[in-house]
């Protein structure tokens, strides 16, 4: 064998070349769950809402009416997060709408907190699972590049998490929403909250000592305090 051909033998050819890395292209975001979605790649929420009601990253969107981005104060203090849309949200583009927003609004009308001002809401999923049914965990996935962005856009000092779904959708907390809710929790330098979902409210009107809805007004209050000791309100 001469030096030439042995050489060749341990030459790497085009083929067997580990492939150039693709160059970021943000139109294909939309397409595939497989593609990140690197911080900084929107400026606004209202650029984000353009590729979400574009997006394929999952199965949801081939049955969505509108993908649902969020609504209140883009630049607000405090954000809540919760599961996904349903009917009402699917068909309006707005979150939480419906009995469970009046609910929620009331809420935050209690300690003083609006929408308008004080609070951004949006979910985990931006389109609506069939049925009403929780969103899967590679549903979630798909769709969390999206909400990371909008939490990065939004930058809120607090994070209220309503619901189990939300709770494991951002901080991967497998304990239930009954055994948390009221707890302060740090993710990526931001104060969270878990708290009851209104339409858990709905279902358990009571307003006892220790009912659901008693806890969501020391919660609220607890939320609110925080804001004041922040000096954001």
């Amino acid at each position: 064998m001469t030096d030439e051909n042995q050489l060749n033998l341990f030459d790497i050819t085009p083929f067997d070349a580990p492939p150039e890395p693709p160059s970021f292209n943000p139109e294909l975001i939309p397409t595939r769950a497989d593609i990140p979605i690197p911080p900084g790649t929107y400026t606004s929420v209202d650029e984000l809402s353009i590729p979400c009601n574009q997006c394929h990253r999952c199965g949801l969107g081939a049955n969505r009416t509108h993908a649902v981005i969020g609504r209140g104060n883009p630049h607000a203090p405090i954000m809540i997060i919760g599961e996904a849309p349903g009917q009402t949200e699917d068909e309006t583009g707005l979150p939480f709408v419906g009995k469970s927003g009046e609910l929620l609004e009331k809420i935050l009308a209690s300690v003083k907190l609006s929408t308008e001002k004080d609070v951004y809401i949006c979910n985990v999923n931006k389109c609506r699972p069939p049925g009403n049914r929780a969103p899967t965990p590679d549903e979630m996935e798909a769709c969390k590049p999206y909400l990371l962005e909008q939490i990065r856009l939004v930058n809120p000092a607090i994070i209220l998490l309503t619901g189990a779904t939300a709770v494991k959708g951002l901080l991967k907390e497998k304990r239930g929403i009954t055994k948390i809710r009221g707890q302060w929790f740090e993710w990526q330098g931001k104060l969270c909250m878990p708290i009851f979902h209104p339409a858990y409210l709905l279902r358990n009107p009571s307003r006892e000592k220790g009912s659901p809805k008693w806890l969501m007004w020391q919660d609220v209050q607890t939320v609110n305090a925080k804001l004041e000791e922040l000096g954001l309100k």
